[in-house]
């Protein structure tokens, strides 16, 4: 009897074991090469010393083990601040995700379904119309018409709604709630018939955000911190900065051809579901650490297999220039390698990625059970296929050895 139970606590404690994020670096745990480890923090370091970056933080993880964790460079370069592992950052549109899981909880709870119409929610969206020359120069004969369908949830998701980057705002004033900013739909032409295009659509992902506010009768913020990021263990992840962490903040440059120019950063007055998170490398490893775990971290269920499943998987079908980066599709937040010319850095068919404006970037391989974040702050050039970017995911694809 004492066999058996210890028998079946061993098994129990081993179906765990692989939900589980340890911290502590251990390449070999992680069946990574230390010394090939060793050349992302030397050629992070390349591009601090070209002026290209003012600092980077690194982190890499496979089989539930972090393999490495490196900064170089600074937090803010004018007092030579030095970059450290729990600097926070603006993620930017390394959010969406986010946004979406917070979404595919309600999904997993029965509260709402992907194909509903999203006027069923915000009435502001009744009466939308498709112009079907938006952006066609020298076309005729183009009059506005109903969408043959309502724009629905999965539709916001992967940026196939046919709405615009953005909203008008007839006032002209900034918005000042969520609630004030999806308004602006209202006034909004769609480019194309719902589901049949992509468009990256930030007003898009405002109204998943304020779905979630009208569904669950909180904010939007409260919602994401009490069923993501408090459950995940994600303590430095934030829409707005709590008291004594805003030295931990790093500073945003923008690169132009005598250096590296420092950027004000707009303060954020409501919480923006398409890009207003602030994080830390490690605390965004957890999340991602969680989406490869099938919904699970350290044996704690945020989503469901099925939640996580659908999120991961392109669900664009053929349509093309459907994301940032050569041969991806659109889940949900995420962009998805789907063919081989999406494999150019080492990442397997079927890895889902997602990087932000200031070139934060997350990425995980479930082929290769590995999973990474690179952070830093810088406002232009080189997006998702930035040359620090396809360095790290270049290089911590070398270093596994088996």
């Amino acid at each position: 009897m004492k066999i058996a139970l210890l028998l079946l606590l061993s098994g129990s404690l081993a179906a765990f074991a692989g939900d589980t994020l340890t911290e502590k670096p251990d390449p070999q745990a992680a069946g990574m090469n230390p010394e090939r480890l060793a050349m992302i923090p030397v050629r992070m370091r390349e591009y601090v010393d070209a002026g290209k970056t003012a600092g980077v933080v690194t982190i890499v993880a496979r089989h539930g083990h972090v393999a490495s964790f490196d900064a170089v460079g600074y937090q803010e370069l004018e007092g030579r601040t030095p970059l450290r592992t729990d600097t926070i950052f603006r993620i930017m549109s390394m959010t969406k995700p986010v946004s979406c899981a917070a979404i595919m909880v309600l999904v997993d709870e029965g509260r709402v379904a992907l194909i509903d119409p999203v006027e069923k929610y915000l009435p502001e969206f009744k009466g939308l119309q498709v112009n079907p020359c938006a952006g066609r120069a020298g076309s005729y004969h183009c009059g506005l018409h109903a969408p043959t369908r309502p724009v629905n949830i999965q539709d916001l998701m992967t940026h196939t709604s046919g709405l615009p980057g953005t909203a008008p705002r007839p006032s002209g004033n900034p918005a000042q709630t969520l609630a004030e900013s999806v308004g602006d739909a209202a006034h909004a032409t769609l480019l194309f018939e719902p589901g049949t295009s992509w468009n990256y659509s930030q007003i898009g992902y405002a109204a998943l955000g304020r779905i979630i506010e009208v569904v669950t009768k909180q904010s939007f913020d409260r919602f994401v911190a009490d069923r993501i990021l408090m459950p995940l263990g994600m303590k430095d992840t934030f829409f707005f900065i709590p008291p004594g962490k805003e030295s931990r903040i790093a500073a945003a440059y923008t690169y132009q051809p005598d250096g590296l120019k420092r950027v004000n950063t707009p303060v954020l007055k409501y919480p923006t579901p398409q890009g207003g998170l602030f994080s830390t490398a490690l605390d965004m490893l957890r999340f991602h650490q969680m989406m490869l775990n099938k919904g699970t971290l350290d044996g704690r269920r945020v989503l469901s297999a099925a939640a996580v499943e659908s999120m991961t998987a392109s669900q664009t079908g053929q349509m093309e220039q459907v994301g940032f980066a050569p041969g991806v599709g659109h889940g949900f937040g995420f962009e998805v390698v789907r063919e081989v010319s999406g494999t150019f850095r080492g990442n397997s068919i079927g890895s889902y990625v997602k990087g932000g404006a200031y070139r934060t970037y997350g990425w995980v391989d479930p082929a290769k059970d590995l999973t990474g974040i690179l952070m830093m702050q810088r406002t232009n050039g080189g997006g998702d296929t930035a040359d620090e970017i396809n360095s790290f995911l270049s290089l911590a694809a070398g270093a596994i050895d088996k």
